[in-house]
């Protein structure tokens, strides 16, 4: 058993346990059940359990939800339109954000998976330095996708 500033108490019986917590006008909590003997304290709950959901939600708080954002290319497109999705790109991995790029095909352009194979590899080394290849470009049905990830600052 341990007391309610942290000093050890010793072994005791459940009754005697409860009496002493009763007389410190707090309660008897069993801190570890699966140890023999079980260990228990003397303790505030209320204020235990408000101290363990502030911390949780300060945990919380912190924390970075990441989002798997998806830019479109076409086979056939201009540099002017691949500059202004690059920008996106780019935008979403200094957010912290995870990139689906995607090469859609219509029509006979499948036949040319090369050319969607250029376009995402040509956008993996231009954006080398801020984030890592999570999945190499790979045809899935008429697109072929590839994600990148941002590198992690730790």
């Amino acid at each position: 058993m341990v007391g309610a500033e942290g000093e050890q108490i010793g072994i005791k019986p459940l009754r005697e346990a409860l009496q002493l917590a009763a007389e410190a006008n707090m309660d008897l909590v069993n801190v570890a059940p699966t140890a023999k003997p079980p260990v228990c304290r003397i303790m505030d709950y209320g204020k235990f359990r408000y101290e363990q959901q502030k911390k949780e939600k300060e945990a919380r708080k912190n924390q970075k939800i990441v989002d798997l954002k998806e830019v479109w290319f076409r086979a056939n497109i201009e540099e002017h339109d691949y500059q202004v999705k690059f920008r996106n790109v780019v935008k979403f991995l200094n957010e912290g954000d995870k990139v689906k790029a995607s090469v859609r095909f219509r029509g006979r352009e499948i036949t040319h998976a090369a050319i969607g194979q250029r376009i995402l590899e040509r956008l993996s080394k231009e954006v080398a330095e801020i984030c890592n290849v999570e999945r190499a470009p790979k045809l899935e049905g008429r697109s072929m996708i590839m994600i990148l990830a941002p590198k992690s600052n730790s």
